[in-house]
């Protein structure tokens, strides 16, 4: 089946990547949509104009497009976006947020394509083991949670940063994975590979209680 895959540049749209190549789709293009506004309901936001370095990286084609982030029409941006595409079937990394998996059902059934979603309803911590055994180098861009404070920007998940997690997740209630929104993540390495990417410069913007690493320059060496 020949499918898209929406990619962020993060662990989750990495991961539903790596299992669909793993399962034997046909992935045409990486699909991102870069939303104007750091609220996007749907979209990830700080370091999202890189998903270009991670398509490189892999081989495949980008397909991107700017979205107002506005709650119902950057929906809308995707839905025409996906319509123009010659596949059958779009994979995206939702694991548990309903608002998201419903959201991408319904305009998938609208447009004729299947959705695919490789981590759905996963046991989350059996998620990340596969992201610290599996070959992604993925580190934390935004922290958004009580508890997270900013030096986990930066960070790389590993099995003390999940510790951690764990611990907030107990004391807090805070999701593991962070799907919730309470931390977002980009992936410097994976599996699927041929280069890896680099930041060369970054700064950390930090407002109150949360904040992000934003990248400002980066780029794409060769594997050791």
């Amino acid at each position: 089946m020949k499918v898209v895959a929406l990619i962020s540049g993060g662990k989750d749209s990495a991961l539903a990547l790596h299992r669909a190549l793993r399962r034997g789709y046909d992935v045409k293009y990486l699909l991102t949509m870069i939303p104007r506004r750091q609220d996007s309901w749907m979209f990830h936001y700080p370091n999202v104009r890189f998903t270009g370095l991670f398509a490189e990286a892999c081989g495949l084609p980008l397909v991107k497009a700017e979205t107002s982030g506005d709650k119902e029409r950057e929906l809308e941006d995707l839905k025409r976006l996906l319509a123009g595409l010659d596949v059958e079937g779009v994979v995206f990394g939702a694991i548990r947020s309903a608002y998201q998996r419903s959201r991408l059902d319904s305009i998938c059934r609208e447009i004729g394509l299947e959705s695919i979603a490789p981590l759905w309803h996963e046991d989350p911590r059996r998620l990340m083991d596969e992201l610290i055994t599996g070959g992604f180098h993925v580190i934390f861009t935004g922290v958004y949670a009580y508890g997270l404070d900013s030096g986990w920007l930066g960070r790389r998940l590993d099995r003390s940063a999940l510790r951690e997690l764990e611990r907030l997740s107990r004391e807090y209630g805070i999701s593991i994975v962070g799907e919730g929104g309470e931390y977002e993540t980009m992936v410097l390495d994976a599996p699927y590979f041929r280069k890896r990417i680099r930041i060369v410069k970054a700064r950390t913007v930090w407002e109150g209680e949360s904040g992000y690493l934003l990248v400002e320059d980066a780029e794409l060496e060769d594997k050791i």
